[in-house]
C-alpha cells in the first residue's frame, strides 16, 4: 500500500513538473541583466552568453522525458531556421540527469540544430527556472531578460517574441 501511494505521488510530481500551458512573466519596465555563463555544448564547443550580444536569445530549459518539451521542438526548429540569419538564437538547456550522451542521442534523433548544453546548479541558481519545464527566458539584444515563459511555447508565440524584440532595434 505504501509503495503504491509513493508511486502515485511520484507520478503526480513528474506530471506537474512538465508544464503544458504557457504562462508568461514579464519582469516589468526595469529589465534585469541576464546572468552570464560559459558552458560546453553536447559536442564540446564552448558556449557563452556574451557570444550572442546583439541577438535575441531564447534560453530554453527542457528535458528529453518532458512531453511539452518534445512537442515544442519542431516549432522551435522551424522558426530558428527561418530567423537565425536575422539574429535569433536558441540555446537548449537540458535538465536531464542521464548525462550528455543520452541527450546527444535525443538531439540527433530530433535533429536539433541549435546548441544544447547541460544545465548546472549555478545556471539554475542564476536563472531560477522554477519547478516547471519547459521554461524559456527571452533575452534581448542588450542582454536583458525580457520575458520568462513557463510551459509549452508554440511556434507563433516564439516568432512573435522574436519579432517584437527585434523590431526595437
Amino acid at each position: 500500500m505504501k509503495k503504491s501511494a509513493l508511486f502515485i505521488f511520484s507520478l503526480i510530481l513528474i506530471f506537474l513538473s512538465c508544464a503544458e500551458s504557457g504562462i508568461t512573466e514579464n519582469p516589468g519596465k526595469e529589465y534585469p541583466t541576464a546572468p552570464g555563463f560559459t558552458l560546453q555544448d553536447l559536442y564540446g564547443n564552448e558556449i557563452s552568453l556574451s557570444d550572442y550580444e546583439g541577438k535575441v536569445v531564447f534560453l530554453n530549459f527542457w528535458a528529453t522525458w518532458c512531453g511539452p518539451c518534445r512537442k515544442e521542438i519542431p516549432g522551435f526548429l522551424e522558426i530558428y531556421d527561418q530567423y537565425k540569419s536575422k539574429g535569433m538564437e536558441i540555446i537548449g538547456v537540458s535538465v536531464d540527469k542521464t548525462g550528455p550522451a543520452s541527450v546527444l542521442n535525443f538531439s540527433r534523433q530530433y535533429k536539433i540544430s541549435y546548441p544544447v548544453v547541460m544545465s548546472t546548479q549555478k545556471l539554475e541558481r542564476d536563472y531560477r527556472p522554477g519547478q516547471f519545464i519547459p521554461t524559456t527566458f527571452i533575452i534581448d539584444k542588450k542582454g536583458q531578460i525580457r520575458h520568462k515563459h513557463v510551459g509549452y511555447m508554440d511556434k507563433r508565440t516564439l516568432k512573435n517574441y522574436f519579432l517584437e524584440i527585434d523590431a526595437e532595434g
